[in-house]
Order: structure tokens, then sequence, then C-alpha cells
């Protein structure tokens, strides 16, 4: 299966699903796509804007996951520290929306958009698992995974939980980096979903 794995930072969400399937990885961040690449090296990885790419080449691929920016839309940030830390208010990015209206009326294989929950009511209905939202063209039951502690985890926990050794390169985020990694466990479920409804739709 051809998938495209768009705004891939290091990989969490890809990190278990194997060789088998032929992966493009869309970074714009030079320094994550390194790592991504050096983790997954039979992926093709990309240095270009993901939401751009996604117009171009979305008929190109069987499965599509998109997880844009999801800093100006996070309940965190907005009830803790717009409100109490007095950082500054910004509009909420509407690239989410344009990406899940444009895969609904154009895309002809199976796609998910990720994102956290958003501080506001959601303009359109998503599927949740734990923090995450999902906006799909298949179903994704529910299913627990293991509690994250992802507000007060620090470096060493969190590359223990999501399987990525940081300690080599130089960056100044590592842990905001990390926590913006989708738990492979919970990457790896949508995408046993995704090929089962690929599976169904083609028996039917």
């Amino acid at each position: 299966m051809k998938i495209l794995n768009l705004y891939s930072g290091i990989g969490g969400n890809r990190k278990l699903w194997g060789d088998e399937h032929k992966i493009t990885a869309v970074e714009l961040n030079p320094e994550l796509a390194k790592i991504y690449q050096e983790n997954f090296p039979n992926d093709e990885v990309i240095l270009a804007d993901a939401h751009e790419y996604l117009r171009q080449h979305y008929k190109e691929f069987d499965f599509i996951w998109s997880s844009p920016p999801c800093q100006t839309r996070s309940s965190f940030r907005h009830n803790i520290c717009v409100r109490y830390r007095g950082t500054e208010p910004k509009f909420p990015d509407m690239t989410l929306y344009e990406e899940i209206l444009f895969l609904k009326h154009h895309a002809t294989g199976k796609w998910v958009v990720e994102n956290v929950k958003p501080y506001y009511e959601p303009l359109i209905h998503p599927q949740q698992i734990q923090r995450h939202y999902f906006w799909a063209n298949f179903e994704i039951p529910y299913k627990e995974f293991p509690k994250d502690n992802i507000r007060t985890a620090q470096i060493p926990q969190l590359q223990k939980k999501y399987g990525f050794n940081l300690s080599k390169y130089k960056l100044p985020n590592k842990r905001q980096i990390l926590r913006n990694c989708v738990e492979p466990e919970i990457g790896l479920h949508v995408l046993e979903e995704a090929l089962r409804s690929q599976v169904e739709a083609r028996t039917k």
C-alpha cells in the first residue's frame, strides 16, 4: 500500500507500521526530517510544505495520514498558557478543517486527519481515542491504551514511551518534539483499521 505521512515529525505514528508499505513522509523542518530518515531509511522523506504537497499529490496514495500543527488549537495553550501565564492568544489555524474538507470531497483512498482536543467545540465532529481526535473516511473503533502523562513526563520517559533516542541530536526543544508524537500503538491501530476498511470495500 502507498502511504502518505504528512507533518511526519520524527515519526511517532509511523513507528510500528513496519516496512511492508511504500511510505512517503513530508516534513518542513529539516532537523526533524533528518531524524525521521535515520529512523526509517526505507521511507521516502520529502522536505516540503505538507499542506501544499497534499493538494498536489493526494491522488497518488492509498492511505493518507495528516497531523497538522495543533498549537493554536490546543486546550492546554488556551486554558493554561493564555489564561494564566500571559501567553498571547492567536487565531486558531484552520488548516485542519481545510484538509478534512478537501480529503472528504476529493480523496479516493482511505484518509485520516489527527489532532488534539481543541479549546473550542470542533466544527466537524471527530472520532476520539484518549487525547487524540480523528477525522477519517472509515470507522476507528475505540480502544483502551495505557494512559499517558504527557504534561508531566520528561525527556527520558518520553523517549522510552515513543521508542526514540534523541540524545545525539542538538535540538533546543526535545521534550516538545517528543510530546508532539502520536503514540505508536495508536498509530498502528489506525493503520490496521484503514487496511481492514479497504479490504471490506473491495469484497463488497
